[in-house]
């Protein structure tokens, strides 16, 4: 008998933690970064859908902690060391950031898809995180899937089809 495999899916600005051998899914990454935090000593994973790089934009005081990379990233630790799962085991894959629009001028505030991962890896980095790898940039949509069982993140990209990380 196989064992039934539930696919646990994250919208947008929102995170979730999955074990094996489920697998966790989120679409419409577009200038939004996925992040999938996994340990491979256990097959247990967290997926954020990160919208914005900080939570300091935030003007009205609540922060939906899965919308930013700098809250998000922190939070999906926390959950992952609950479910007992050691940070410094931590690894991270990430997908997105895609500058969806051509704009005229320099300005920093419409780069959101290369701040969003400019902010995922710093936040990374700050946390002793290793990226073990990526697909971020261009300018096409993603959805991505992450199993636990494998350590594999699947990533369908608009117009060109799908590959593994």
């Amino acid at each position: 008998m196989t064992e039934q495999i539930t696919v646990i899916k994250v919208g947008i600005a929102d995170m979730n933690v999955v074990r094996a051998p489920n697998t966790i899914r989120t679409s419409g990454l577009g200038s939004c970064v996925g992040i999938v935090l996994y340990s491979p000593m256990k097959p247990i994973a967290g997926l954020a859908h990160i919208m914005l790089p900080e939570a300091c934009i935030s003007k009205s005081g609540v922060v939906n902690k899965a919308k930013f990379a700098d809250t998000a990233i922190h939070e999906l630790v926390e959950r992952l060391e609950g479910l007992g799962v050691k940070k410094n085991t931590l690894l991270a894959k990430i997908a997105g950031g895609a500058q969806m629009f051509q704009f005229n001028g320099t300005s920093d505030i419409m780069r959101i898809g290369p701040r969003n991962v400019e902010a995922v890896k710093n936040t990374l980095q700050a946390l002793r995180i290793k990226l073990i790898s990526e697909d971020v940039g261009g300018n096409s949509g993603r959805t991505i899937e992450f199993s636990p069982a494998t350590n594999q993140l699947t990533i369908r990209t608009v117009n060109r089809g799908t590959h593994i990380i």
